[in-house]
């Protein structure tokens, strides 16, 4: 645990909000916030250094959490479900609501991604005050936190409210959408690209001392080519060759750093740097590890998993090999992943321990990569059982005790779960990737063929590095699923589905009401603060 203490100057964004919202993720952050509330008028950020490392520092929990963010990008999606294990992830349906599209505007999660990220930008806007001194790296950093939070804003809300943090707090916040937000989101990455330091792919190790930790030129291009990829959602019109031609310039820059693809797809993950990654947090990523396992999966680790995150088993079989089995040479693809059926001997490779429990072994190697489906094994190779006693064999599909498809009442091991971050190099290690090569790759590709180009070659040669075989050609809905098969749980599925026409097709254990109901591509506005602020208005069909 890291204990960090922060002293910022503040002040209110909107009427009930926090400026700044620090929900940290194994990082204990005290916080102390001189006027975060207050009338005092706004004099600038007296510290900006400190102020920047605070509002980075934020962000650790705003994505490495396993609620808010994360679950509005992936559980309202085809690629995860968390299902009511007995009393265990009900939470009052909270989980629930999210994959079957249920929500309401007082769920939990949608109103803390609405304080957060609105609290990003505003820091944002707090530090490009003409009232702060800023150098100018810090002009990019400013700028380009700016920008991130109103990009998450516009996409899940479709309204930024903005306040200027000089005027009065009796003032009302203006409210951005459409082409007036896509624009001044543009103009800040704009600015961050020419100030940020231009940073080539690292080596060594990826600890909160890395400046891979920190906004660049590489990740302002590559969150400019996701705004102008998507562009057209936000304006309600059809993708401009203009802006697809921008995308593929703004990748052609990022690869020209040195960026690029590599092999070994489970290699990027870990607590390393590589030619990938762009960007990455220092934060746990123990929330990507233990919400999906069973409780009986790696104890000495962790004291065993939250036995919650599952996935569709339509989403897994996106992928090559036999659907019921994923154990080694069962023609998977690389990014499927596989089952181990014992731990690997331990040989004191970097990050790795040596098991207390099953001395010669490396600690957590029993457990897979990727997607877990079928019987699960101890590190001597013994298969696991569930508490009960059966077979910990994890099945494809999702029923009660009656035999129904169902949400709830579901018993220990309904569900394919998924491991991308893995145990065996350490259980809370702070390294989660925001931005990486593979998604600005994609994009690209993408961009080529909504410009009316050919992507095929482009999307073959990441499918035969990954292990998988080419395709005759590639259409948009190959773009797609390519995109699910490189990127799950790296919270793009949701964008990705909207920008694609399919966020509000039928899956399995989605409300038939909500099916096809276009309204859903946008969440709620927390109903507090359209009372609040009159310039908001509520999203159509809430």
């Amino acid at each position: 645990m890291k204990h960090t203490k922060i002293n910022m100057k503040s002040s209110k964004l909107l009427l009930g909000a926090l400026a700044l919202t620090f929900a940290v993720s194994c990082t204990d952050l005290e916080v102390e916030q001189t006027e975060s509330i207050n009338t005092e008028a706004f004099n600038g950020v007296v510290d900006p250094a400190t102020f920047i490392d605070g509002v980075y520092n934020s962000l650790n929990g705003q994505v490495g959490d396993q609620a808010n963010l994360f679950a509005l990008s992936e559980v309202t999606t085809d690629a995860a479900l968390i299902p009511t294990r007995g009393s265990d992830w009900g939470d009052n349906g909270i989980w629930r609501q999210l994959h079957q599209h249920d929500w309401r505007n007082d769920h939990t999660f949608i109103t803390n991604v609405w304080n957060q990220w609105n609290g990003t930008h505003f820091a944002g806007a707090q530090l490009l005050s003409p009232l702060t001194t800023l150098t100018n790296e810090q002009l990019g950093d400013a700028s380009f936190l700016r920008a991130y939070g109103m990009f998450v804003i516009l996409d899940n809300f479709g309204q930024i409210p903005v306040r200027d943090p000089e005027a009065s707090l009796l003032v009302d916040p203006e409210v951005l959408s459409g082409q007036a937000a896509v624009d001044q989101i543009v103009a800040d990455l704009n600015v961050a690209i020419a100030n940020l330091p231009a940073l080539a792919p690292g080596s060594g190790i990826g600890d909160n001392t890395s400046a891979h930790a920190r906004g660049s030129k590489a990740a302002a291009r590559l969150l400019l080519a996701k705004v102008l990829l998507n562009k057209h959602i936000y304006l309600g019109t059809s993708p401009d060759s203009a802006d697809m031609n921008q995308v593929i310039s703004l990748v052609n820059d990022i690869e020209a750093e040195g960026y690029g693809l590599v092999d070994g797809y489970f290699d990027i993950f870990r607590n390393d740097l590589d030619n990938e990654t762009i960007w990455f947090l220092p934060t746990a990523v123990g929330n990507r590890i233990w919400n999906g396992l069973h409780y009986n999966m790696a104890p000495e680790i962790a004291g065993g998993g939250w036995n919650g995150f599952s996935t569709l088993a339509e989403y897994y079989d996106l992928f090559e090999g036999d659907a019921n089995i994923n154990e080694p040479g069962s023609g998977q693809e690389e990014r499927r992943g596989f089952v181990p059926t014992e731990g690997v001997p331990f040989t004191g490779a970097p990050g790795t321990t040596e098991s207390g429990n099953f001395p010669g072994f490396e600690a957590g190697s029993n457990i897979g990569f990727g997607f877990l489906i079928g019987q699960q094994y101890e590190i001597d190779g013994t298969p696991l059982q569930d508490r009960p006693g059966n077979p910990l064999f994890f099945t494809r599909d999702f029923v009660d005790g009656d035999g129904n498809s169902n949400l709830i009442n579901n018993n220990e091991v309904t569900g394919i779960r998924l491991q991308k971050y893995n145990p065996r190099y350490g259980g809370f290690t702070e390294h989660e990737i925001v931005f990486r090569f593979s998604d600005a790759y994609l994009m690209r590709a993408e961009a080529r063929l909504r410009s009316g180009g050919d992507a095929t070659a482009d999307v073959n040669a990441l499918r035969v590095l990954r292990g998988a075989a080419p395709l005759g050609t590639v259409t948009e809905q190959d773009i797609l699923d390519e995109r699910g098969r490189e990127l799950y749980a790296e919270l793009w599925r949701r964008n990705d589905m909207i920008r694609f026409g399919q966020y509000t097709r039928n899956w399995e254990l989605k409300s038939p009401g909500a099916v096809g109901d276009a309204n859903l591509n946008l969440f709620p506005i927390p109903a507090s603060q359209v009372i609040l602020n009159p310039n908001l208005t509520q999203n159509p069909g809430y």
